[in-house]
This record gives C-alpha cells, structure tokens and sequence, in this order.
C-alpha cells in the first residue's frame, strides 16, 4: 500500500484544529486508509497521513476502542493492521453472502503441510517427504501457492538447486498471526500430539 510521495494536498499536522478534534480527525483517517485496504497496513503507511505528535498505536487503541460494539474489529496480523468481521458473525455473513471463494478449505493434511513449512521452512518438498514419511504433491504445493499460503524461497544450495517454500503474509492473515513468532510453540504441540518429536 506504500506510496513514495507525500500528497502535497494533505494537512497531516492540522494546526488550526483544537487537539481533541485533531486527534478524531486522525482516527478516522486510519479508519478510511484501513477500511480501504485489502491487506494489511503497516505502522508505517498510516503514520504518512498522520502529524509530528500523533501516536499510531494510541490512535489504534482509541480506534479500536470506538468499535468495540460494533459487527467489525481492527486485528494486527502480518506486521500491520487490518479490518476484520468479528467471529460472531461468521454464521450470519456464510448465510447471507457468497463467501465460498474465500474460505480456506483446507484438510487436516493440507493444514499439517502448512505447519511444516511454517516451523521449518525454507523448506523443499524432499524435506518435507522427510518429515511426512512419503512424496507431497505438487498439486498440493500448487493449491497452497495459488491461495497465497506459501511462496517460493531461496534456492536450496544443494546439487541441483530445488526450489524451497516459505509461508506468506496472507498465512499470516489466514491464521491470524502477527508474525511466525505467534506460531504455538512446538513442544506444546508436541504434547497434545498434535505434531511429533520427529516432524510433523
């Protein structure tokens, strides 16, 4: 969402303002740059629209505060900030909308695929036939790609450089992490058996 040029159009300090309306004024142009957004938005791209003394977290926090009875909340995912329907309504938008596209979708192995590359990656796909114990399809790391959920990484230095795979912003967003630091830590999982001492 980065735009290199300031708008020379836009009063970002808003001297001739009270405080109290300079700060609301604030809020709500994060509100609009965030309600405008697809993706996440960092501290960064809303600090742009924003004067000398704003706080981006404090106006977040009393932007979130002002939502609070509202259908939506502002969640911080993927290092920035974005828009969110609220869980609850979840039953209420897939009984009323066409959402089918924007469901994950994705089975117990796709999601256990997932979570190798997230704790190990980058990651070829001979690694993960390691962890898994058999081949992982192409088909499978296509679906993933084509859905954002992984990318490609670094090539892997060994004899014929085979490609590896990294999770993305939008695993992040899907999952709805912050960073791959929020992942659960692995001994945990490891516990409730969800992965084992020696994969996944």
């Amino acid at each position: 969402m980065a735009i290199d040029r300031p708008d020379p159009d836009l009063d970002r300090e808003l001297s001739d303002l009270p405080p109290e309306l300079r700060w609301r004024e604030w809020m709500r142009r994060i509100e609009a740059v965030l309600f405008a957004s697809a993706s996440p938005v960092s501290r960064e791209d809303l600090a742009r629209v924003l004067g000398q003394g704003a706080s981006v977290d404090l106006l977040i926090k009393d932007l979130a505060a002002d939502l609070e009875d509202r259908a939506f909340e502002i969640a911080q995912v993927a290092g920035g900030w974005m828009f969110r329907t609220r869980v609850a309504y979840a039953p209420a938008i897939r009984a009323a909308a066409d959402v089918g596209n924007q469901l994950l979708n994705l089975s117990e192995f796709d999601v256990a695929v997932l979570a190798a590359i997230a704790y190990h990656q980058p990651i070829t796909r001979d690694g993960l036939k390691d962890i898994f114990g058999k081949e992982i399809s192409r088909d499978l790391i296509g679906r993933l790609h084509a859905r954002g959920l992984i990318g490609t990484g670094p090539r892997s230095p060994r004899r014929g450089a085979p490609y590896t795979y990294v999770t993305t912003d939008q695993f992040l967003v899907a999952f709805d992490l912050e960073s791959l630091q929020d992942l659960p830590d692995r001994e945990q999982l490891e516990d409730a058996g969800v992965l084992s001492e020696t994969g996944t």
